[in-house]
């Protein structure tokens, strides 16, 4: 049977932090602009679309109200 590990809750290890991986990736994705984890690129992409999707709902209303009084105004 396989020797169970005995944790101390609250004390962890990792060898990444500890060669400094994390903070390579991490400064790596700051000065890159985009995100390294699938969900960083995920929430970026998703605010970039959210913002686009309110942009043109706001275009498209405009372009009927104008659409609309120049129906009104067309002789």
């Amino acid at each position: 049977m396989a020797r169970k590990r005995v944790r101390i809750p609250g004390v962890s290890f990792s060898w990444k932090r500890a060669l400094g991986i994390s903070g390579a990736k991490a400064r790596l994705s700051r000065q890159l602009g985009i995100p390294l984890t699938r969900s960083g690129r995920q929430r970026k992409i998703g605010r970039a679309l959210g913002c686009s999707i309110a942009i043109a709902m706001i275009m498209a209303s405009c372009g009927t109200a104008i659409a609309a009084v120049l129906r009104i105004c067309a002789p």
